[in-house]
């Protein structure tokens, strides 16, 4: 979980706009504002500028605009020998957003190292599902023999889309959701996924930093080139 520390940051009322993410503290990872809330049109703000939540039970929303920026250029996707193979059996099926909240719940119950709760909190689970009624939010769902066993969601506006989190209850059910998602995004002409911070595990398919000057770049060019919500997003149920 991240650092987290309110002091020095502006605190944000139903109204107050975000302040510019040059205002971000370096330390803890680009803590920008607190406060306002979690309806979708503030989440959309929030996305449009390159700011997202994440906070802990008990506290007011806490908002982020990190330094550097951990993206993944859906041309530069990488692809493992073993999960190529892995990609080519026929035991799973892809979906989208036929299990939304599920995936959501699912990604709050995940272990994650380091972590002895969730961010996913229910104003977060709320606000999303808001989101997703809209249009705005999707989930990429792996299922075997009729089961959810891994999936992801996030947030597409433009030819943007945002990582959120992602879960798997078998080998590799995340990573078979996340290749079927960046060939769909790939498609659709898609610049940028956002995917936030580090991870080894998002190193290792390819995602690489960037600062947050150029993220913010990149984020102008994209975010308003596709009409919003998205049209026709769904991925086309793939049996395999």
């Amino acid at each position: 979980m991240r650092r987290e520390n309110s002091a020095m940051i502006p605190w944000l009322e139903h109204d107050t706009p975000f302040p510019p993410l040059a205002n971000a503290l370096d330390e803890p990872n680009g803590l920008l504002a607190a406060g306002a809330d979690l309806s979708p049109r503030r989440l959309l703000q929030a996305y449009r500028m390159g700011i997202f939540p994440w906070y802990s039970p008990g506290q007011p929303p806490l908002w982020w605009s990190p330094n550097p920026r951990m993206v993944l250029f859906p041309d530069e996707l990488k692809i493992s020998r073993s999960l190529a193979r892995r990609l080519k059996k026929p035991d799973y099926e892809i979906r989208s957003d036929t299990a939304f909240r599920e995936v959501m719940l699912a990604c709050a119950s995940a272990p994650r190292a380091g972590q002895g709760g969730t961010w996913i909190v229910p104003e977060i689970l709320e606000g999303y599902c808001g989101l997703h009624a809209l249009g705005y939010a999707h989930s990429v769902e792996t299922w075997m023999d009729g089961k959810l066993v891994g999936g992801l969601y996030g947030v597409a506006i433009g030819r943007m889309f945002y990582g959120e989190s992602m879960f798997h209850r078998a080998t590799d059910a995340s990573k078979l959701a996340f290749v079927h998602l960046v060939r769909h995004l790939q498609k659709r002409g898609c610049g940028m996924i956002d995917c936030q911070m580090h991870t080894a595990h998002l190193a290792s398919l390819g995602a690489r930093e960037i600062s947050r000057e150029e993220f913010a770049c990149r984020l102008a060019e994209w975010i308003n080139l596709q009409s919003e919500p998205p049209e026709n997003w769904h991925i086309h149920d793939a049996a395999h």
